[in-house]
């Protein structure tokens, strides 16, 4: 696992004191990467010969850096922006640099930027918090967003999990359920036409135990069907299905069944 402090590789703090020549800062300035710098001040050329031009330069592939650099060399000139030699130790007043000498550091050049131009805010120079954070916010009220919207996210994660985690519960009780069904279909359930004929079955046999039917004789040992359904709730009790209630239930629909035929 990587540590922070070994991956940390200070690039706010090289800025802050690093030396830039003015078309490396115009470069920087317009987005050019740094393994492209190099290449790209060196192919860059002033636009005059003499004078303040010797400080602004152009790139036919970089447009921007033209107007960056004459900002640049203009608020040199004007002494809003310190600038100094390669070394980048500022001049002393009443001293002069020549134009394709000046060099600015990056802690002025940051300040400067800030004034002049609050809404550039290059990533070689600024963090991304400076970034993204509008002129009119601090610093410390972007913290304080960011801190709401990261507990925002976190809220919404954990819902996201928790329905994620209720989801796969449907999923089990909707399988459970299925195999369920399966279960029943299995174990022999009556259709309708089985069920009919269970009825007739016991209706018909009402008949015969009542005398109901031509030439048979009423059962002598029920007097009523009552008394059967006492009986056979009497000697069959716990068997499903042959209960007094079950039996005073069914035996009225079977015999109605049978009638409707």
């Amino acid at each position: 696992m990587v540590k922070p402090w070994e991956d940390d590789n200070c690039a706010a703090m090289k800025a802050h004191y690093a030396v830039y020549s003015i078309p490396q800062a115009a470069a920087m300035w317009c987005g050019v990467p740094d393994d492209q710098l190099e290449e790209i001040v060196k192919e860059a050329e002033p636009i005059s010969t003499s004078g303040l031009g010797r400080s602004i330069w152009k790139h036919c592939a970089v447009p921007c850096m033209e107007p960056r650099s004459r900002a640049i060399a203009e608020a040199i000139e004007d002494g809003e922006l310190p600038h100094g030699r390669e070394d980048g130790k500022p001049v002393i007043p009443g001293d002069h640099a020549a134009y394709e000498r000046r060099h600015v550091m990056g802690r002025d050049l940051r300040d400067w930027l800030v004034e002049a131009f609050p809404n550039d805010k290059p990533p070689f120079l600024f963090d991304d918090i400076e970034r993204n954070t509008h002129s009119a916010i601090s610093a410390d009220a972007y913290r304080s967003l960011k801190a709401d919207r990261d507990a925002l996210q976190k809220r919404i994660d954990n819902a996201t999990e928790s329905y994620r985690s209720l989801r796969k519960e449907k999923e089990t009780i909707e399988s459970e359920r299925e195999s369920l069904k399966a279960i029943i279909a299995k174990s022999g359930v009556p259709s309708e036409r089985a069920e009919a004929t269970y009825q007739n079955i016991i209706a018909a046999l009402l008949d015969c135990i009542a005398g109901n039917l031509p030439g048979v004789d009423k059962h002598p040992s029920f007097s009523s069907e009552a008394k059967l359904i006492e009986s056979i709730d009497g000697h069959f009790r716990g068997y499903g299905g042959l209960s007094k209630s079950n039996l005073s239930r069914k035996f009225p629909e079977a015999k109605r069944a049978l009638q409707s035929k």
